[in-house]
């Protein structure tokens, strides 16, 4: 449950891009050591996240050791170590962090969830949200950033390429259906589901959310936020919602088979649903639903489309290079590339490349020396057909279910990220750290 939010906002120096050298110590790192060595936790606490932001930073990570506190952020998906300060002045900051979102000094024993918002120089509302956990070496503090000011990206700017863009833009013109994202937290679902109601919020339609939390404010939209505390659940937000004469409704997650169950009946009413769920593939969507009760019949005549994703991070384009992979590594691209089963996608130029991109060992001051700047999106969308509602009518196997979607047009994580490698944009190290590999 959030607290109530601050009503005083913290200052927080404005945001720069880096322009020193990877090598020179960055002037806000240095100016959040010079905090730690004189004791001013207040300064030490907006230092930590004006440098959060700058590093362009999701969540930090305060994590208290043996013999010293570790402050981590997470950097493109990625945690990386930034500072350690001693573990005398932590319980300090940890109540600092606690007065700004207003949670309870004097309880350690409890984990505690609240919110605060901080403003920079520069007028950008930053929304925080706070998470403490008791452990054995004291209070670990998580703050996770969300740029209230941040534009959503055009579905294009996601990584999406035409033949995706394609499906995806076909499922949000139909009138009714459910429409799933789904992968792992931090995946980007949220992003894709605002991009795409982005796309359909226009003023003749009536478009409704329940979300947990409220990520991010848009107008046009009748956004509510679930407190399942007071029973105000997904379901019941869901089944209150088909009262509020809605052509489109976006449910945060589907958890639990009320849920599904009405959002299947939303469907079946005329309305278009657009939903995440937790599964690693598309495929397997299919058989989490089916575990979640629902009949095949009722998946095979309501689910339209189904998305799983994930982010990897981009090449920095100042200090990539280029390099030729192993033996091992080339057969295992060029049979995904060849396994593609929409035509035209794959060129026999792709099939004889054995040239790609990886990270520069150093980076540059661009990238502030991680060689990596920035995400892109890698999708497997299946989109339901009369063969795939058929084999799920007939009880197949999810195997069998995705030997013909990748026939009839779904190209898998893996095959999307290694073409999206050969363009240059990310390594095939990242690819394969997050997309399942085809078995040789």
């Amino acid at each position: 449950m959030d607290t109530q939010q601050d009503t005083t906002n913290q200052a927080v120096p404005e945001t720069t891009p880096p322009t020193v050298a990877a090598t020179q110590p960055n002037p806000k790192l240095v100016q959040l050591q010079e905090a730690i060595l004189s004791g001013n936790i207040p300064q030490m606490v907006l230092n930590i996240i004006s440098y959060a932001l700058e590093l362009r930073s999701s969540d930090i990570h305060i994590e208290p050791e043996t013999n010293t506190v570790r402050l981590r952020y997470r950097i493109d998906g990625v945690m990386r170590q930034i500072v350690e300060y001693p573990l005398n002045i932590h319980p300090a900051v940890v109540s600092r962090v606690k007065i700004m979102s207003n949670l309870k000094i004097d309880e350690q024993r409890i984990p505690q969830d609240g919110r605060c918002e901080v403003t920079t120089r520069d007028n950008k509302e930053m929304d925080l949200r706070v998470s403490t956990l008791p452990t054995v070496n004291g209070e670990k503090v998580v703050m996770r950033i969300q740029d209230k000011s941040r534009k959503i990206p055009d579905l294009p700017e996601l990584g999406l390429d035409p033949h995706n863009f394609k499906l995806l833009s076909a499922a949000l013109d139909l009138p009714n259906g459910i429409l799933l994202t789904t992968g792992p937290t931090g995946s980007g679902k949220t992003t894709t589901l605002y991009s795409a109601l982005s796309r359909l919020n226009t003023v003749d339609v009536n478009i409704l959310t329940i979300e947990d939390p409220v990520e991010i404010q848009m107008d046009g939209l009748n956004q509510s936020q679930v407190h399942p505390d007071i029973d105000y659940t997904f379901a019941y937000g869901l089944r209150t919602a088909l009262r509020q004469d809605p052509d489109i409704i976006m449910v945060g997650e589907i958890r639990d088979h009320e849920t599904i169950q009405t959002a299947i009946e939303a469907s079946l009413t005329g309305h278009l649903v657009l939903s995440t769920i937790h599964t690693n593939s598309a495929i397997e969507t299919l058989t989490r639903i089916d575990n979640l009760g629902i009949p095949p019949f009722l998946m095979a005549s309501t689910i339209e489309l189904i998305i799983a994703q994930r982010l990897v991070r981009r090449l920095c384009t100042s200090c990539r290079v280029q390099y030729e992979p192993d033996q091992e590594t080339l057969d295992r691209v060029k049979k995904a590339l060849e396994n593609v089963g929409v035509e035209g996608l794959v060129t026999q130029e792709m099939l004889t490349n054995r040239v790609f991109w990886k990270e520069s060992e150093h980076g540059c001051a661009e990238c502030d020396g991680i060689g990596y700047k920035g995400r892109v999106g890698l999708y497997e969308i299946m989109s339901m057909n009369n063969q795939i509602r058929k084999m799920i009518l007939d009880k197949a196997s999810a195997l069998e279910i995705e030997k013909v979607a990748m026939k009839t047009g779904m190209v898998t994580l893996e095959q999307d990220g290694v073409m999206k490698a050969i363009k240059g944009l990310t390594s095939l190290e990242e690819i394969y750290r997050v997309a399942k590999r085809m078995e040789l």
